[in-house]
Formats: structure tokens, C-alpha cells, sequence
């Protein structure tokens, strides 16, 4: 079984012997499969539907980080090509990843009804941990690299193909 990379680079070398123009299409095919990658991790990361709500608790900030932090457009050097995926929230690495979680009182949380709000301290807090000792990782990254290498198989076996007709 080939891996990613050598399976790109036969692709590559199929359309270089077809006499087709290899860094513009790479170029072009690692920006749509950068962009697919980065609107997948987006699309798996926190808050996308969660049922937790209230005042200040889940604010999209790290799913909008993918798209602000993640570079798109190719960074050609040489013969090669550069993209990247990115995420510099300070947190974004637990929640992909998981993280155990240590009974630890938060002042200034407090449950109202079924929604965490955000006080002044003063008023209190509460007790987090109790339930969950380990959180599972939500694996944004993974799923955004599988979709990356999927984008970039189909596409150039689309353009492999043009030109056989």
C-alpha cells in the first residue's frame, strides 16, 4: 500500500508525461484542498450545535480560528508547494486531542435552570470535574487531513483523465 505523498507524486508524474503545467495545477488543487480541510475542521469544531448555552460560555472563537490561522494559498519553493492548517487558540490542542479533566472549583459559573452563566465571583461558583474525569477530543485536525488527501486524489485523477480524451 503507497502512501499519500508517493501517491501524489505518481499522480504528479503522470501529468508532467501528459505535458500538462504540474506547479499550476498543484498549486490549484492544494488551495481547494486546503479550503475543503479547513471549512471540515470548522465544521467539527465547538459550539456546531452543542446544547450547552448561556452568557459568555461557548463563543464560536475556535472554529473561526481555523479559517483566520490556516494559510490557503500555496507557498511555492522550488518544486514544491506549501499550504497550512491551522489553529493558534490557546485550547484548540485539548479539544482535538481530549483532555483529562481534575475536579476544580470555577468561581464566577453558576448553573441558572439548565443555562451556565457567567457572575461576579462574589456571588460564587461551581464544582466542575465531578462527572467527567476524561473529556474524548472532537479530532477537528484528523478529519480536516482526511479530507485534504481525499480532495487532492480526486483532483488529480479528474485532471489525469481530462487529458486522456
Amino acid at each position: 500500500m503507497s502512501t499519500f505523498g508517493q501517491a501524489t507524486r505518481k499522480r504528479l508524474e503522470q501529468l508532467r508525461k501528459q505535458g500538462q503545467n504540474v506547479p499550476k495545477i498543484m498549486e490549484e488543487v492544494m488551495e481547494g484542498a486546503t479550503i475543503a480541510a479547513v471549512e471540515r475542521a470548522t465544521e467539527l469544531t465547538p459550539p456546531n450545535g452543542s446544547t450547552i448555552s448561556g452568557t459568555g460560555t461557548r463563543s464560536g472563537d475556535m472554529a473561526q480560528a481555523w479559517e483566520l490561522d490556516s494559510i490557503t494559498k500555496p507557498v511555492m519553493t522550488g518544486g514544491s508547494a506549501r499550504t497550512t492548517l491551522a489553529n493558534n487558540m490557546q485550547y484548540a490542542s485539548y479539544v482535538n486531542d481530549g483532555h483529562r479533566m481534575d475536579q476544580h472549583f470555577v468561581p464566577g459559573l453558576v448553573i441558572n435552570g439548565n443555562m451556565l452563566e457567567k457572575v461576579d465571583p462574589k456571588l460564587g461558583g461551581i464544582t466542575v470535574g465531578t462527572k467527567t474525569p476524561y473529556v474524548k477530543g472532537k479530532y477537528m485536525k484528523q478529519a480536516a487531513v482526511g479530507r485534504y488527501r481525499n480532495v487532492v486524489k480526486k483532483e488529480l485523477d479528474k485532471r489525469i483523465k481530462e487529458n486522456f480524451k
